[in-house]
């Protein structure tokens, strides 16, 4: 069993800290230790500089963190929360394996209505 979360960042030096929403959550706890390491590192990365090899925008709201690991191709969905201007959130709604070049529409739709009710509540 492994630990995340990202207040393991040094966020002085961090653009945004990342929330897990549950689904985001349990993708992760599902996967090989090493797997959600390697996604979790990406993230961190992402978190330091703006590098479209791990955190990519996918349509006007919607973004990707993207990690390559063992031939797999692991997705993050996420969507920005920039209410607060002290303290810049990026959620990340739910996780998926890649099977095709694109990021499927149901995917994207699947995030764009989980952020449409995060900002409702």
């Amino acid at each position: 069993m492994f630990n995340f979360n990202s207040e393991d960042v040094d966020f002085e030096n961090s653009k945004f800290k990342v929330v897990f929403l549950e689904d985001a959550f349990v993708f992760l706890k599902g996967l090989p230790v090493k797997h959600a390491q390697k996604i979790l590192q990406g993230i961190r990365k992402s978190q330091l500089g703006n590098d479209p090899v791990f955190f990519k925008k996918i349509d006007s709201d919607i973004w990707e963190f993207r990690t390559l690991y063992q031939g797999l191709q692991y997705r993050l969905l996420a969507f920005w929360d920039k209410r607060d201007k002290n303290n810049t959130l990026v959620i990340a709604t739910h996780g998926f394996i890649k099977k095709q070049s694109k990021v499927p529409d149901l995917q994207i739709k699947r995030a764009n209505t989980i952020r449409l009710l995060y900002f409702k509540n």
